[in-house]
């Protein structure tokens, strides 16, 4: 998939999971859906159940029999949190050789690159 960015400290990490979890755009999803959006941030099993359950403890997610429900009701704009640059990139989800890569702007930090399809997944528009 792709490369983990060892230059993040695991506080980073998590939250830059968290700021992703607090912005998921579906009524619920499937705990397998989630993780998959958190294997963009991390692949370390140890970083995504602290991901998960930090994001509970604050009441940004709710977990119940295999789904992840969020409650915060923040929600990412493509045309203001997302942004765009042209440069030679590999998509942190599928893996991809990009010329234009997507770039979410949280508080904790940048997460990114994204393909035009994948920036979807991983916010939740598709």
């Amino acid at each position: 998939m792709h490369r983990e960015d060892s230059a993040r400290d695991p506080e980073t990490v998590v939250e830059l999971g968290v700021d992703l979890l607090a912005h998921l755009e579906h009524e619920q999803l499937p705990l397998a859906a989630v993780v998959d959006r958190i294997e963009t941030i991390t692949t370390d099993p140890a970083l995504t159940r602290e991901i998960l359950d930090t994001a509970e403890t604050r009441g940004l997610i709710e977990r119940e029999d295999g789904l992840v429900q969020p409650r915060s009701g923040a929600f990412l704009r493509l045309d203001g949190d997302v942004i765009a640059r042209e440069g030679e990139f590999t998509c942190r989800r599928c893996g991809a050789s990009l010329s234009t890569g997507h770039f979410i702007q949280f508080e904790a930090g940048e997460h990114g690159p994204f393909g035009s399809s994948c920036i979807r997944k991983v916010t939740g528009r598709d």
